[in-house]
């Protein structure tokens, strides 16, 4: 910041309070993974983003995966993972291998990461309070869940408290198993069951691509009644399908937009939320704003 002087950094603070004052109070819902998560110095700037936007009012919920934690502890052991159609094959070792490393190491390296940055967290795994409840979603794939129910009350208490959640996607079902829950899937039914003014959906690519193999062509914006043309010409194909589904999800269960965006970009979520020009795609739904 020294490069900037007193009345450009003022400049800038004033062109960011509306946004200030629109999401004030707001609900966020952050589904953070990808390489935002491994990348030290990344992972440094979307806790800064997070707490900075905590200070100024935003209640911010960080859902996180950490399937590279996993698998690289899985090596660790001696054991191979597997994956079906992008989703880890899960049995009994794996699973407790995931509640290990999600509730234990990323969780609580999160938790610690914002609280030296200023803010105040407390982390929950989808087990506490029986927060995200599932069931088996395949045989062939184990200890995969597939979410039934979303019990909100512990997010919402720490919110009211003052807190930032971070929630690592764990789920349980009422016989005592638990369940390894697809990240984008459990941050939709989360941000939905809150009925948040945004999900921000942090990946490795730029956002909806007409050529992807172009950044230039991102789309900036698109309803989620365009979603199936897009699908039918190829511009929504392979990895992003399952998670413009997951926008469909949270947009069907109240939440006003969806944010696809590159998590790899520096303040990423600032640039999206306080300024003008914003990040990624946006997937909205016109129908019910009217």
């Amino acid at each position: 910041m020294n490069e900037f002087t007193n009345a450009e950094r003022a400049e800038v603070l004033t062109a960011a309070l509306p946004y200030i004052k629109r999401y004030n109070g707001k609900i966020v819902v952050v589904k953070y993974g990808g390489n935002a998560m491994v990348n030290e110095e990344l992972k440094q700037q979307v806790m800064e983003d997070i707490v900075l936007l905590w200070l100024i009012g935003v209640k911010v919920v960080l859902v996180h995966g950490g399937g590279p934690e996993i698998t690289e502890y899985m090596n660790k052991l001696g054991k191979k993972a597997e994956f079906v159609n992008g989703l880890r094959v899960t049995d009994k070792e794996t699973i407790d291998i995931v509640q290990m490393v999600l509730s234990g190491k990323v969780n609580k390296t999160l938790v610690n990461l914002l609280e030296m940055k200023g803010g105040k967290a407390i982390g929950l795994s989808g087990m506490d309070g029986r927060l995200i409840e599932a069931k088996i979603k395949d045989e062939r794939l184990g200890y995969v869940g597939e979410i039934t129910k979303i019990h909100i009350k512990p997010v919402t208490d720490l919110l009211e408290k003052g807190y930032i959640p971070v929630v690592s996607t764990l789920g349980c079902d009422k016989q005592g198993n638990a369940y390894n829950i697809n990240g984008d899937t459990a941050a939709a039914f989360i941000a939905g069951a809150l009925e948040a003014e945004r999900l921000i959906m942090m990946t490795d690519i730029a956002g909806i691509l007409r050529d992807k193999d172009d950044p230039s062509t991102l789309i900036p914006e698109i309803d989620v009644s365009e979603i199936g043309a897009l699908k039918e010409s190829g511009i929504i194909s392979g990895g992003m399908i399952p998670k413009v589904e997951c926008c469909e999800t949270a947009i069907g269960k109240g939440v006003k937009n969806v944010i696809i965006m590159d998590g790899r970009v520096p303040h990423a979520i600032l640039m999206e939320l306080l300024t003008d020009e914003g990040a990624g795609t946006m997937v909205k739904n016109a129908a019910a704003a009217k």
